[in-house]
């Protein structure tokens, strides 16, 4: 098991015994180390405390950090998609998939994909010469069908694995790294019209925020079509950088995720603590 594979580990119990609140020594069994290597461990791959990322993954849930959110909201989701003052939207730019790509199936294109590790489980991403295509989590799944349902998208590209290549979007994300790779950050994706426009509408969500499905719509100004807007959240085929984690029920209760809720609740606690670092220009 690797270091990152048991940070993983970790905040998935974290997650799922968050009502318990658990002390470090069992945590640190529950991984197989020793409460002092294991804190040191934490501490290093996910930039806080286990007893700090306990705090934050119970404190502001629901309700609260919805109503915690609305004042960097109203600063940039509700005021409109055309700002040019949000923070996140300069680090991460969505290029639409055009006519002639899609007619083309990927013809004369190249693709590279690499699997990485990350505080936050192993991720699959492939990239175009135009942007990031796929991120996934592989907790549930294995490469074979990622590959095979980026063939099905691009049936006539020519995908390889790189690591190299992708490595520089983890790096960015996970390390704030904004030296290794062009700023913004592009993302080549396909999708209706609908789905675009709400997966640029996510972009507009500060980082260490959430919105509800129903304050999408309205910024979308279609405010009957929350449906709508979860249907495309769940057809996001690149976690994290379209930040469809940010996206809860008006209740204040988690919604779906692609990925599964947990790992929803780990990207938004994790999120949360390092926005500082991460997005800062």
């Amino acid at each position: 098991m690797t270091d990152y594979d048991r940070i993983a580990r970790a905040m998935a119990y974290l997650v799922d015994h968050a009502s318990d609140q658990p002390g470090l020594a069992e945590i640190a069994a529950h991984v197989h180390l020793s409460p002092f290597h294991f804190q040191r461990l934490f501490c290093r791959w996910a930039g806080t405390t286990p007893k700090r990322f306990l705090q934050v993954l119970t404190l502001e849930r629901g309700k609260g950090l919805l109503d915690h959110s609305r004042s960097l909201l109203d600063a940039s989701l509700e005021l409109g998609l055309s700002g040019s003052s949000r923070l996140y939207d300069h680090f991460v730019q969505l290029e639409a998939v055009t006519p002639g790509e899609y007619k083309n199936k990927g013809k004369q294109l190249q693709i590279d994909y690499g699997v990485h590790a990350t505080p936050l489980g192993p991720m699959f991403v492939a990239v175009t010469p135009r942007g990031v295509c796929r991120a996934e989590f592989m907790d549930f799944t294995r490469l074979e069908p990622l590959l095979e349902e980026l063939h099905n998208a691009w049936p006539l590209s020519s995908i390889r694995e790189n690591t190299e290549a992708t490595r520089s979007v983890i790096a960015a994300f996970f390390n704030g790294d904004a030296a290794s790779v062009p700023r913004p950050l592009s993302l080549h994706v396909a999708g209706t019209n609908f789905q675009i426009a709400v997966w640029r509408a996510l972009l507009n969500i500060p980082p260490g925020a959430v919105a509800s499905y129903a304050q999408v719509a309205r910024a979308l100004g279609a405010p009957k079509s929350a449906r709508a807007v979860g249907n495309a959240i769940g057809a996001n085929p690149v976690a994290l950088l379209i930040p469809c984690h940010r996206v809860i029920q008006q209740s204040g209760a988690l919604g779906g995720y692609r990925w599964g809720t947990g790992k929803k609740l780990m990207a938004q606690t994790w999120e949360r603590l390092n926005e500082a670092q991460l997005w800062t220009a």
